[in-house]
């Protein structure tokens, strides 16, 4: 996990340690670590380094810096290769000797205790068998000949120490002071211990607070911040403190004040990295500091005065920022889909909350609270909702591995976040998603508004018809339905070839259609019988598989080893991003193999439908099966159709008289026979039937 690189000017390294993964660089100017966790930076001038120690810890080997003003920053990790390297940079930029100094290691528990600075030293024989950063202890408690050491407990580790207790042999210190006292002084001198002494700078009452939940009196003291509830205390010293953000909500009267902490406050089992206070706009406060007004003006530089009035906010944020010493982060030029909002609504863990695109890095309030730095983000990726169409999640990866996934996102905040994320320049999986797409509405536009109704279409266009089928022209045979009468006529026929009794039959046809507005509607064509779906040919030729399947069948293995456990739908998903991500010339190496194993199935296909495979005749015997049932349904057969080329057509009132009448048979058996002689006309043809009484 480390990396070693030396240009002319510097040396990078990346640190591996127990506390806090981060990159170390040593310059001509100075010595900087940044931690990969909190991003909090340790600047060490070059000017200021007094003693550099090489030596081995339990993670190869560390170095151990001290600076004249008695700060000691150590980091572990390196290798016994980087030694040499390091050592001559440092006496050619420093003018320091990086020495060598080996730990005792012979497991004694009786030596001498020194302090050195922020640090506790356990000596044998002038070797340090441990060495205790006093800035990681939590309590000091004295009792008989005995100092008890408690520490702020390592959230990364899966181990961390908890207590250390120091036997102090009377007569040790000088006379007439105990000994126990002393060391015990000695180490809260140095150590991160808490003690309330004095009156608080300010109060602060009842104030709202999400995370821990509760309402707390907040006291002001010139090192600490002191959180009073009515189960719980907390005790924050302002070391501990990373960054202040200011938040305004998403309906613009209601603000979140967030307060980073490292080392965060514990409740048991529970840790809370953030303080979040709630605030209304409508708030107000007048605010009097507990000093006079020339040590508030000396103190804080005039960033405070003795008498404040105002939103209530306001005050806690002004306050917090002169003693904590450091700035307040506010959300940036980001806008939401909303008018004014500048945080996005969403949910982290089945929890609803508030996201805020901030200029540097994102921001989820308030359960869990979540920081991510643009410099710790890998990649972000947008994907469909997996609950809904109309909304979206919003996925980012760490550089550690870590993934963060903002679901249930309104569609309408896409194009917002996309050209944020876009202008910060992070790196987006599915870029090219928005530029493929119309728009955002077409992408996550519900997929029932967008699939094609074929029924719905049909139905339309049929009502079209039957309100603009006086003029139409377009079928070869129309149908005027009137009150208990049908007629059907051939539109085609020509004037020249009709008869005499046509034309008088036109001429009456135009005197009964003013009296009585006959509604002309196209006549439904004779509906075709359903396909039949095509059985499969066994014996056939296999169709070739395209380009992508046959890269997917060669890569599902690799997919798999790559990620163990993942689904088949995850399978397909993951292989059409891969596919994206392939050259222009491995794509033309697959497509080449799909178009041979295309020309192989054309040549086989052929061979088979020569040898006599492939033949279709079973199921066209089917189909003109079912042709034949249906029409012996209706009441006409193959041979009537035959006899009688006009004698087939039936109206919907016809049949129903000729069912319920029982003399309509009878009729229908004369009629028949009368027309095998009588000569087919080639004029227009009208075919009326009244009742049960039928003309030609």
């Amino acid at each position: 996990g480390k990396r070693l690189r030396d240009f002319n000017d510097c040396i990078y390294v990346c640190v591996v340690s127990l506390q806090n993964d981060g990159r170390l660089r040593f310059s001509k100017q100075n010595v900087v670590y940044k931690s990969s966790k909190t991003g909090k930076v340790d600047n060490i001038p070059a000017a200021e380094l007094s003693v550099a120690t090489w030596r081995r810890v339990c993670l190869g080997h560390g170095i151990k810096l001290a600076t004249s003003n008695g700060h000691v920053y150590k980091y572990d990790g390196f290798r016994d290769t980087d030694y040499e390297r390091i050592s001559e940079f440092f006496k050619a930029n420093y003018k320091v000797e990086l020495t060598e100094k080996d730990m005792c290691v012979k497991g004694w528990n009786w030596g001498t205790a020194k302090f050195s600075g922020p640090l506790l030293s356990f000596d044998v024989n002038d070797s340090s068998v441990f060495e205790i950063p006093l800035a990681s202890v939590s309590q000091c408690a004295t009792g008989k000949n005995e100092v008890t050491l408690e520490f702020h407990q390592n959230d990364d580790a899966e181990v961390s120490l908890m207590e250390v207790r120091f036997y102090v042999p009377p007569g040790t210190a000088d006379e007439g002071a105990d000994p126990v006292e002393a060391f015990a002084q000695n180490v809260r001198s140095k150590a991160d211990v808490i003690q309330a002494t004095g009156d608080a700078v300010c109060v602060f009452k009842e104030l709202q607070c999400l995370t821990p939940r509760g309402r707390y009196d907040i006291l002001i003291y010139p090192a600490f911040l002191h959180l009073h509830g009515k189960t719980f205390d907390y005790k924050i010293p302002y070391t501990t403190v990373l960054r202040l953000f200011l938040l305004p909500s998403k309906d613009q009267r209601q603000m979140f004040f967030v307060i980073s902490l490292d080392p965060p406050i514990k409740q048991g089992q529970t840790r809370y990295h953030f303080l979040i206070l709630h605030f209304s706009k409508e708030e107000e406060l007048k605010l009097t500091l507990n000093m006079s007004e020339e040590e508030v003006e000396k103190r804080y530089e005039g960033k405070l005065s003795k008498n404040m009035s105002g939103s209530l906010y306001e005050m806690v944020s002004r306050v917090m920022k002169a003693l904590v010493n450091r700035k307040i982060t506010v959300p940036g030029n980001f806008q939401g889909n909303t008018p004014g909002a500048q945080c996005i609504t969403c949910s982290y863990k089945a929890q609803s909350g508030l996201l805020y695109p901030l200029e540097r890095g994102f921001i989820y309030v308030h359960k869990p609270p979540v920081h991510l730095r643009f410099e710790e983000i890998s990649s972000v990726n947008f994907a469909r909702g997996t609950t809904t169409t109309r909304s979206f999640d919003f996925e980012v990866e760490t550089k550690q591995g870590n993934q963060f996934t903002f679901s249930s996102i309104e569609r309408e905040e896409y194009g917002k976040l996309f050209d944020f994320v876009n202008a910060k320049k992070l790196h987006i999986k599915n870029r090219g998603f928005k530029e493929k797409k119309v728009g955002m509405n077409n992408e996550y536009s519900d997929s029932d508004d967008d699939q094609h109704d074929a029924y719905l279409e049909r139905m339309k266009a049929e009502g079209k018809i039957r309100e603009e089928g006086d003029g139409s022209n377009d079928s070869d045979e129309e149908t005027v339905f009137l009150p208990s009468l049908s007629i059907r006529y051939d539109s085609n026929a020509s004037e020249s070839d009709s008869g005499s009794g046509g034309d008088g039959s036109d001429d009456e046809g135009k005197k009964k259609k003013p009296a009585k507005k006959a509604k002309v509607v196209k006549e439904k064509k004779e509906r075709k019988p359903r396909r039949e779906k095509k059985q499969k040919d066994t014996n056939a030729p296999k169709r070739p598989m395209s380009s992508y399947m046959l890269w997917l069948n060669s890569s599902r293995e690799r997919i798999k080893s790559e990620n163990p456990g993942i689904s088949i739908t995850e399978i397909s998903k993951k292989a059409g991003e891969m596919w994206k991500q392939i050259g222009k010339e491995d794509k033309e190496e697959w497509d080449g193999k799909a178009e041979e194993a295309k020309k192989n199935y054309e040549k086989a296909m052929k061979e088979y439908r020569e040898s006599g495979g492939g033949s279709s005749t079973p199921s066209k015997k089917k189909a003109g099966g079912k042709k034949e049932d249906k029409k012996r349904k209706s009441g006409g057969g193959e041979k009537e159709k035959e006899q009688g080329g006009n004698d087939s057509f039936k109206s919907r009132e016809f049949i129903s008289s000729e069912e319920s009448s029982s003399d309509g048979e009878r009729k229908k058996a004369k009629k028949a026979k009368k027309a095998k002689g009588k000569p087919q006309s080639r004029g227009k043809v009208l075919h009326c039937h009244h009742g049960n009484n039928r003309m030609n």
